[in-house]
């Protein structure tokens, strides 16, 4: 049965439908009465409500209004102390800017990879790296799409929905393109003593190499190696020629998102 649209635009001689047809036709007078309209041509929007804005613009009023967000907690465990930009943190900032433009942010698509590990001590962890494709939906129904990935570790059955924390918290700091105001951490640089040896180019070679190496902690691996100025270290690689961790590392990731190993 075609729909009502369709009989109308029939019977006002607008339009004829490809599909199967009836008598239910709306008169005339009808038709002419209420023509077909844009829904939001009528829309008169509340003292609250956000601007009918494509969704480009009303994201480019919450970036205006967000600014910045600093790295204000700090992780210190395991040897290993950081400063960063929590989940929580991330998404209290630009949940109440978001509901103020009008945007809505939704995971439309997850795709997920697990594999069990061990940590230092000895505990079994399972680890996710999830692929989120998202959909920012603007006040006028128009999209943007775009696509993170998150990566977690959890000893009980929490992995996936971290990782997607993670992604969603990506997602906002990327597309916002929201700094910290924080100072540079390569503006300075401290040489190590002895005390303080770094990884061997060998040792971050053969876990790049290793075919359970995640593409999320090859990512890690390229930041790591940034770091400790070694991108351009050369080491053999798996076909006893001499490569860059850089390019092998680069080489690698782009064979196991095309499906190669």
């Amino acid at each position: 049965m075609s729909t009502i649209q369709e009989r109308a635009a029939a019977a006002a001689g607008r339009a004829a439908t490809d599909g199967p047809q009836d008598d239910l036709a709306l008169p005339q007078e009808f038709v002419e009465q209420f023509p077909a309209a844009d829904p939001l041509a009528d829309y008169e929007p509340g003292d609250d409500d956000p601007d009918m804005v494509p969704v480009h613009l009303a994201w480019l009023r919450v970036r205006k209004e967000i600014r910045a967000i600093a790295k204000g907690e700090q992780y210190n465990g395991g040897g290993t102390r950081f400063n960063f930009r929590g989940v929580d943190t991330v998404v209290n900032t630009f949940g109440p800017v978001t509901l103020k433009h009008g945007i809505n942010v939704f995971p439309a698509h997850v795709e997920a990879s697990y594999r069990d590990t061990t940590t230092s001590k000895g505990n079994k962890m399972h680890e996710c790296t999830a692929t989120v494709t998202w959909q920012i939906v603007g006040p006028r129904g128009d999209i943007l799409t775009l696509q993170t990935q998150g990566e977690a570790l959890d000893s009980a059955d929490k992995a996936t929905a971290k990782a997607q924390s993670v992604a969603l918290r990506v997602l906002l700091l990327s597309a916002g393109l929201t700094p910290t105001h924080d100072k540079d951490p390569d503006s300075s640089y401290i040489e190590r003593g002895n005390d303080a040896p770094a990884r061997s180019a060998d040792s971050y070679r053969d876990e790049i190499l290793n075919p359970k190496t995640s593409q999320g902690r090859l990512q890690q691996i390229g930041y790591e190696l940034g770091n400790l100025r070694m991108l351009n270290r050369q080491v053999v690689n798996e076909t006893g020629e001499q490569e860059t961790l850089d390019s092998l590392g680069r080489r690698i990731y782009s064979e196991r998102a095309g499906g190669g190993q």
